[in-house]
């Protein structure tokens, strides 16, 4: 039996974290096709000064690529236990940039300046697409976001204090 000092992880808790992720994911769906087309489009536009019809449906094309592979692991990620989750969310978005780089590498974009810190952290982003934070892909994410990890850093918490760990 748990002690007043170390309470167990209570489900109301556990619940409004998986409420709080079910928001996340959904709110990641809707940002991420216009995310990453415009990454394509607007690293288009620094190249060339324009974008044309085709480069425009390629966009579309990467955006929806990346929307049907990060949406399912988002889901599958924010859907499992937190003691089962071996990735994060921003990571996953990471993942997903690899659809506007593919997408800028057959348009034929050269690759952009990147500092020394980007270069390190994300050797194969040649386009410096990558993004930070949760503003950085949209920012409705951001609050949302921060939210989610807070409830998963408070249940993660919990469940260490109800196993006599802190």
């Amino acid at each position: 039996m748990a002690s007043d000092a170390n309470p167990p992880v209570a489900a109301a808790d556990e619940e409004r974290l998986a409420a709080i992720a079910a928001a996340l994911a959904d709110r990641v769906e809707e940002a991420v096709p216009g995310w990453i087309e415009g990454l394509v489009l607007a690293r288009v536009r620094q190249w060339s000064g324009h974008v044309s019809p085709e480069v425009a449906a390629e966009a579309v094309v990467a955006a929806e690529d990346a929307r049907a592979e990060v949406v399912p692991r988002m889901r599958r990620l924010l859907e499992a236990d937190i003691d089962d989750q071996t990735a994060n969310p921003l990571e996953l978005l990471r993942h997903a940039t690899r659809h506007a780089h593919d997408a800028l590498a057959r348009i034929g974009v050269p690759s952009v300046a990147r500092d020394d810190f980007a270069q390190r952290s994300f050797p194969g982003d040649s386009y410096d697409l990558m993004p930070a934070t949760w503003s950085d892909i949209h920012p409705d994410l951001h609050e949302i976001g921060l939210t989610w990890g807070a409830a998963k850093a408070f249940v993660h918490k919990a469940r260490r204090r109800a196993e006599g760990r802190t």
